[in-house]
């Protein structure tokens, strides 16, 4: 039904463009007052007077389909069962949890990786980061 709706709106909207370029502007009838003529396809067809009648209220009926179609499909985009979950949830699988294992001893090691020397409790390292200056709580 979306799609269908989405058709008509393109319809309709085309079908305005047309209507309003086929009028003349407001312009042409002072032109033609002057004597600048103006009979033209339009004139022959519609009639005089028949052309702009025909045209305006067409051009009505178009505005007045295109505005009630975009309230719909407004209403109907707005009321849609939308997903709670992401997009990228659906996509990509959880991420197992990676293991580490530590190599047996008489294990060689990749060239160039040396497996890092364990830290003692209470000695520094590279990687201590001093404490931020944090006060106390205040009790």
């Amino acid at each position: 039904m979306d799609i269908i709706l989405l058709v008509l709106h393109v319809v309709l909207s085309l079908g305005i463009i047309t209507l309003v370029l086929l009028q003349k502007g407001a312009g042409a009838s002072a032109g033609a007052a002057f004597g600048g003529g103006g009979g033209g396809g339009a004139g022959s067809v519609f009639g005089a007077s028949g052309s702009a009648n025909f045209l305006s209220k067409t051009t009505a009926i178009f505005a007045i389909g295109f505005f009630l179609n975009s309230l719909l499909l407004a209403y109907l985009a707005s009321n849609r069962d939308v997903q709670t979950d992401s997009v990228m949830d659906a996509l990509v699988a959880p991420a197992a949890e990676i293991t580490t294992k530590v190599p047996a001893e008489g294990v060689p090691t990749p060239e160039g990786l040396v497996p890092p020397a364990p830290v003692e409790e209470g000695s520094s390292s590279v990687l201590d980061v001093p404490p931020a200056d944090v006060p106390a709580p205040a009790e």
